[in-house]
């Protein structure tokens, strides 16, 4: 989409310079806007056409029964989805009684920018009516990030060519209808007008509708309020009903004069809470709203965002469109997340209702890193998150039989939605990856109190779950049978090695984390018994290897598998979940998402650098990247292992997931995961940022960077927050700076050797030559787009 040419690329905005229904619901997704509460997604302002209305609430959703061809024990029972609530943003116009829809009369001119920097979507139109008469409309419209509750529009409209009569009629409307994806009648019922009316109320400028959601008994409450400018004789009138509630402006114009409207509108939900207290609570945010102004909320938002890119900017020298794509990125992520406030964050943020709106893995393994690095305050509430639904988790452990807390492969509220057990219930990895991200928030923020609290807790529960869940051998050795690794086309396998892994570093943290805090650990009742236990269970871990092949193997046996046949693939029979069964994915080397290459990145001091070069090109010709989440961990491993130019390659396809619908359902909203995989490619690839669990000289784990640039790219340079100090890095091929910016001084690692950084002492350091290997295959038809154009890098050519 991006490549189309009424997309421009430019650094710090997303500019959309004609209107193509054609991409509509791919434009709204990429113009949505959201806070991490409330979400807005970018459709026209007039409501039509359009590809797919949405309006979000974190953590509203329906329940609906799931599908199962038989019973079984343990089996979910409901799922939970992600429902368009009560819509704000419409503003309808009519001229001369004619409703400006752009299918009809002539669309002149049409622009939409969302601007990064002061997160803002700015809509520009020029439209004649059937009739004849041109007007010119433009709208501001944005999401607060400071003011959880409100989003607000800005709109004028003025007439081009003589007096007209004009409308302007601004609406809440609940129960729009949407368009069903899913094949399941029962789910496509459940989210069919699921509001059902308390309230609807209207007077003067202010506006208030109030629904109950059918199942899961949720309240949502959506109030509006008015700033209405126009020439004299200008009126307004209110009326509402059920599921519509509506101020409508009239006003006769004459050319050069306007009718400006602004609208500020005000969200609130509870499970619990009453229908008069709600009512209050977007009163009274609604309020403040008008009492801050349309200009102070803009300041506001700039304010907000001038300081996270303060922070969290990456500048990518030598590719526009990736330093536009990366920022478009790092700006979506950020609302996201940034009010969520102890809500999970949706696998497509608050864009679309892709994935039911649930909340996957992908939230600790490739959104959270990129945060607790830029904006380590919207982490926490996250993981608090993750606490508040320990005793679901806790309850599932129970019930499959296990000790601690087995945490959900997908859900909203904390309960398993997933009805395929063999990636869900099996996907016990999860646990792994809530203590991994745990861990590396204390790290970088050295936040005691959230250690002491949540932090240690969920070590525990997850570090007693594996030690329930694995058994040693007559040998001794500490086996973890039956799981599903992240690689979803390998099933209910023996000791999944990134499972293993970060199994292993789970027990060791939480063993480490329970000696610091011996009060609190007595308090989970952990005693030395346990924590030995943990201990014995790291060191005695499985880790598969192939003595033969000389590589690791994904889970045990699995390399003893027969190799999926790639040359009789087609194009089209890709994804190949869509076009062969399970069945025979489970029993084939064949690899939808990387798995051991992201072991190699979380758990990087667990390889030497011959295997993971070696275990690199052994899994880069099986893996197809049927998942958005694998390009951008095969970045990150193909820049350590001096692959460069792939690695670069892989970051394009990260990068421009979105603006090039390269899953083709852009649609159905953001990949959320993807985009901050970006990051994670630019930071963790190019900058080689990892997190060492020892610095190699018997002193406490460091960070530690192996910086290395393409040959496409100039530079690239980023900011990370570390223990409340600001670190900038700046690569070059001539070599890397490290600037503090202030704060005590920080002990590096570049490339394996330690050095410290003294703020106003930048520290230069050279590059070394990147490895000279032979360049990995992929499977028939699935290498990345190559960015640099002309000839292929061949076998023994160094990349980049």
């Amino acid at each position: 989409m991006i490549n189309h040419s009424a997309f421009a690329v430019e650094p710090w905005c997303l500019r959309e310079t004609e209107l193509n229904l054609d991409v509509l619901a791919q434009s709204e997704s990429v113009f949505a806007l959201s806070n991490g509460h409330v979400g807005w997604r970018g459709n026209l302002d007039e409501g039509e056409p359009h590809g797919l209305p949405g309006s979000y609430l974190n953590g509203v959703h329906e329940l609906h029964p799931l599908p199962y061809a038989e019973a079984g024990y343990g089996y979910p029972e409901s799922g939970q989805t992600l429902i368009n609530v009560t819509d704000g943003k419409i503003i309808r116009l009519l001229v001369d009684d004619h409703p400006c829809d752009l299918r009809y009369g002539e669309l002149t001119a049409h622009e939409r920018v969302l601007d990064f920097r002061t997160g803002v979507l700015r809509r520009t139109a020029e439209w004649t009516t059937p009739a004849g008469r041109a007007v010119r409309f433009t709208s501001h419209r944005m999401v607060s990030l400071t003011q959880r509750a409100i989003a607000a529009v800005a709109y004028e409209v003025e007439v081009l060519n003589g007096e007209s009569t004009v409308a302007v009629q601004s609406e809440l409307i609940a129960n729009e209808a949407v368009p069903h994806d899913t094949g399941d009648p029962r789910v496509a019922a459940a989210i069919d007008a699921p509001l059902e009316s308390e309230e609807d109320f209207a007077r003067d400028t202010r506006l208030r509708l109030v629904h109950r959601i059918r199942n899961s008994g949720q309240r949502v409450a959506v109030g509006a309020d008015h700033i209405i400018e126009g020439p004299k004789g200008t009126s307004w009138s209110a009326d509402s009903e059920p599921d519509v509630s509506r101020v409508t402006v009239t006003a006769t114009l004459a050319p050069g004069k306007r009718l400006r409207l602004v609208k500020f509108v005000g969200y609130g939900w509870s499970a619990e809470r009453s229908l008069t207290a709600l009512q209050d609570q977007v009163h009274a945010a609604v309020a403040a709203a008008r009492s801050t102004g349309w200009e102070g909320l803009l300041a506001e938002q700039r304010a907000y965002l001038d300081h996270f890119w303060s922070c969290a900017d990456v500048e990518v020298d030598g590719d526009a469109q990736i330093q536009q794509a990366v920022r478009f990125a790092l700006f979506h992520v950020l609302q996201a997340a940034a009010r969520g406030e102890e809500r999970a964050i949706p696998a497509k943020g608050l864009t679309g209702t892709g994935y039911d709106g649930h909340s996957f893995w992908d939230v600790e393994s490739f959104v959270l890193p990129m945060l607790t690095y830029t904006a380590p305050q919207a982490v926490a509430p996250v993981l608090r998150w993750r606490h508040a639904t320990l005793p679901a988790a806790r309850d599932r452990a129970h019930q499959l039989g296990f000790a601690g807390a087995a945490f959900p492969w997908r859900t909203i509220t904390g309960a398993e939605c997933s009805a395929y057990w063999p990636a869900g219930t099996a996907a016990f990895h999860v646990n792994a990856d809530i203590a991994y991200a745990v861990a590396r928030y204390v790290n970088a923020t050295g936040d005691e109190e959230f250690e002491r609290g949540p932090g240690l807790e969920l070590l525990v529960h997850t570090a007693r779950l594996w030690r329930s869940l694995g058994h040693h051998d007559a040998e001794g050795v500490f086996h973890i049978d039956g799981v599903t690794g992240p690689d979803e086309y390998s099933a209910i396998a023996r000791d999944n090695l990134y499972t293993n892994v970060m199994a292993r570093r789970n027990l060791r943290v939480a063993a480490e984390m329970a000696t610091r805090h011996p009060e609190r650990a007595e308090e989970l009742g952990v005693d030395e018994e346990e924590t030995a236990a943990w201990r014995d269970a790291a060191a005695r871990m499985a880790v598969p290897y192939n003595d033969t092949l000389g590589v690791h193997e994904q889970s045990a046996g699995f390399t003893g598998f027969q190799r999926w046949d790639f040359d009789a693939t087609t194009a089209e029979q890709y994804p190949l979940l869509l076009h062969f069964p399970y069945f025979d994915l489970y029993r084939k080397q064949v690899v939808k998402q990387a798995d051991l290459v992201f072991a190699m990145a979380t758990c990087g001091d667990d390889f030497t650098a011959e295997e993971k070069a070696r275990n690199f090109a052994y899994y880069e010709a099986l893996t197809v990247r049927d998942s958005s989440l694998s390009a951008c961990c095969q970045a990150v491993l193909a820049a350590e292992t001096g692959h460069l130019r792939l690695a670069y390659d892989y970051l394009g396809e990260a990068a421009l997931m979105d603006l090039e619908n390269l899953e083709h359902n852009t649609r159905d909203g953001l990949h959320i995961a993807s985009l901050a995989g970006t990051w994670m490619a630019l930071v963790m690839g190019f900058g080689g940022l990892r997190h060492h669990h020892t610095s190699g000289e018997g002193k406490p784990g460091c960070l530690g960077f192996s910086p290395r640039l393409p040959e496409a790219l100039t530079g690239v340079k980023f900011t990370l927050l570390i223990r409340g100090r600001a670190l900038r890095v700046d690569i070059r091929h001539s070599g890397a700076h490290y600037t503090l910016v202030e704060g005590e001084p920080l002990t590096l690692l570049h490339h394996g050797e330690l050095f410290t950084v003294t703020a106003g002492k930048p520290m230069r350091l050279p590059l070394p030559p990147a490895p000279v290997l032979p360049e990995p295959q992929q499977p028939r038809g699935r290498r990345p787009a190559d960015r640099m154009g002309g000839t292929e890098p061949v076998a023994g050519e160094a990349a980049g």
